[in-house]
Protein backbone atom coordinates (compact mmCIF):
# COMPACT_ATOMS: atom_id res chain seq x y z
CA UNK A 1 0.00 0.00 0.00
CA UNK A 2 2.89 2.39 0.79
CA UNK A 3 4.45 1.68 -2.61
CA UNK A 4 1.16 2.52 -4.32
CA UNK A 5 0.87 5.78 -2.34
CA UNK A 6 4.47 6.66 -3.26
CA UNK A 7 3.82 6.07 -6.96
CA UNK A 8 0.65 8.19 -6.82
CA UNK A 9 2.55 11.00 -5.10
CA UNK A 10 5.31 10.85 -7.73
CA UNK A 11 2.80 10.99 -10.61
CA UNK A 12 1.00 13.92 -8.95
CA UNK A 13 4.32 15.75 -8.58
CA UNK A 14 5.16 15.26 -12.27
CA UNK A 15 1.71 16.52 -13.33
CA UNK A 16 2.03 19.57 -11.06
CA UNK A 17 5.37 20.74 -12.49
CA UNK A 18 5.26 24.30 -13.83
CA UNK A 19 5.14 24.87 -17.59
CA UNK A 20 8.80 25.91 -17.59
CA UNK A 21 9.63 22.23 -17.35
CA UNK A 22 8.12 21.74 -20.82
CA UNK A 23 9.72 22.51 -24.15
CA UNK A 24 10.37 26.16 -25.01
CA UNK A 25 7.45 27.70 -26.93
CA UNK A 26 9.02 28.89 -30.17
CA UNK A 27 5.69 29.81 -31.78
CA UNK A 28 5.50 33.37 -33.05
CA UNK A 29 7.17 35.93 -35.29
CA UNK A 30 10.90 36.45 -34.69
CA UNK A 31 12.91 39.40 -36.04
CA UNK A 32 16.60 40.23 -35.82
CA UNK A 33 15.72 43.61 -34.30
CA UNK A 34 12.90 44.08 -31.77
CA UNK A 35 12.58 47.73 -32.85
CA UNK A 36 11.94 46.69 -36.47
CA UNK A 37 9.15 44.15 -35.84
CA UNK A 38 6.49 46.39 -37.39
CA UNK A 39 8.59 46.78 -40.53
CA UNK A 40 9.36 43.06 -40.87
CA UNK A 41 5.90 41.63 -40.08
CA UNK A 42 2.28 42.70 -40.60
CA UNK A 43 -1.12 41.11 -40.14
CA UNK A 44 -2.77 40.35 -43.46
CA UNK A 45 -5.84 38.69 -44.92
CA UNK A 46 -9.21 37.76 -43.52
CA UNK A 47 -7.65 35.45 -40.93
CA UNK A 48 -5.41 38.34 -39.81
CA UNK A 49 -2.36 36.07 -40.04
CA UNK A 50 1.18 37.28 -39.49
CA UNK A 51 3.09 37.65 -42.77
CA UNK A 52 6.27 39.28 -44.00
CA UNK A 53 6.14 42.84 -45.29
CA UNK A 54 7.31 43.51 -48.84
CA UNK A 55 10.68 44.88 -47.74
CA UNK A 56 11.23 42.81 -44.58
CA UNK A 57 14.82 41.94 -45.55
CA UNK A 58 15.81 45.60 -45.55
CA UNK A 59 15.02 45.69 -41.81
CA UNK A 60 16.91 42.56 -40.85
CA UNK A 61 14.35 39.89 -41.65
CA UNK A 62 13.32 37.02 -39.43
CA UNK A 63 11.13 33.94 -39.41
CA UNK A 64 7.68 32.77 -38.33
CA UNK A 65 7.52 29.67 -36.13
CA UNK A 66 4.40 27.54 -36.04
CA UNK A 67 3.90 24.27 -34.14
CA UNK A 68 5.05 22.09 -37.06
CA UNK A 69 6.90 24.46 -39.40
CA UNK A 70 9.18 27.45 -39.80
CA UNK A 71 8.57 30.06 -42.50
CA UNK A 72 11.00 32.54 -43.97
CA UNK A 73 10.27 35.19 -46.58
CA UNK A 74 11.10 32.76 -49.40
CA UNK A 75 11.22 29.36 -47.66
CA UNK A 76 8.68 27.07 -46.11
CA UNK A 77 10.15 24.43 -43.78
CA UNK A 78 8.50 21.45 -42.11
CA UNK A 79 9.95 20.50 -38.72
CA UNK A 80 11.21 16.92 -39.02
CA UNK A 81 12.63 16.63 -35.50
CA UNK A 82 13.14 18.76 -32.42
CA UNK A 83 15.16 18.09 -29.29
CA UNK A 84 15.20 20.45 -26.31
CA UNK A 85 18.31 20.08 -24.16
CA UNK A 86 18.27 22.66 -21.41
CA UNK A 87 18.60 26.07 -23.04
CA UNK A 88 19.48 24.61 -26.45
CA UNK A 89 16.96 23.58 -29.07
CA UNK A 90 18.14 21.37 -31.92
CA UNK A 91 15.72 21.44 -34.87
CA UNK A 92 15.99 19.63 -38.21
CA UNK A 93 13.72 20.97 -40.93
CA UNK A 94 12.97 20.06 -44.53
CA UNK A 95 12.75 23.26 -46.57
CA UNK A 96 11.34 24.09 -49.97
CA UNK A 97 12.26 27.26 -51.80
CA UNK A 98 11.38 28.17 -55.36
CA UNK A 99 14.52 26.43 -56.55
CA UNK A 100 15.28 23.38 -54.41
CA UNK A 101 14.53 21.13 -51.44
CA UNK A 102 16.99 20.84 -48.56
CA UNK A 103 17.37 19.71 -44.97
CA UNK A 104 18.65 22.31 -42.53
CA UNK A 105 19.69 21.93 -38.90
CA UNK A 106 19.13 24.80 -36.46
CA UNK A 107 20.79 25.19 -33.09
CA UNK A 108 18.89 27.75 -31.06
CA UNK A 109 19.83 28.92 -27.57
CA UNK A 110 17.13 30.47 -25.42
CA UNK A 111 18.21 33.70 -23.74
CA UNK A 112 14.79 34.50 -22.25
CA UNK A 113 11.13 33.98 -23.23
CA UNK A 114 11.40 36.52 -26.05
CA UNK A 115 15.04 36.22 -27.17
CA UNK A 116 16.92 33.38 -28.86
CA UNK A 117 20.22 33.09 -30.67
CA UNK A 118 20.89 30.88 -33.67
CA UNK A 119 24.28 29.27 -33.41
CA UNK A 120 26.29 27.95 -36.34
CA UNK A 121 28.28 24.84 -35.34
CA UNK A 122 31.77 24.81 -36.75
CA UNK A 123 31.87 28.59 -37.12
CA UNK A 124 33.24 29.89 -33.84
CA UNK A 125 31.60 33.08 -32.58
CA UNK A 126 28.99 33.34 -35.32
CA UNK A 127 25.43 33.72 -34.10
CA UNK A 128 22.30 35.68 -34.92
CA UNK A 129 19.97 37.00 -32.23
CA UNK A 130 16.19 37.00 -32.76
CA UNK A 131 13.51 38.76 -30.74
CA UNK A 132 9.88 37.64 -30.47
CA UNK A 133 7.60 40.26 -32.00
CA UNK A 134 4.34 41.25 -30.34
CA UNK A 135 2.33 41.74 -33.51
Amino acid sequence: MKVYAGICAFVALILALPESAHAFDLTGAWATSAEQCGKVFARKGRANQVAFTNFSGVYGGGFIAEPNRLRGKFENCVIKSRKDDGQTINIVVGCASGIMLSNVQFFLKTVDDDTITRQFPGIEGMEVTYHRCKI
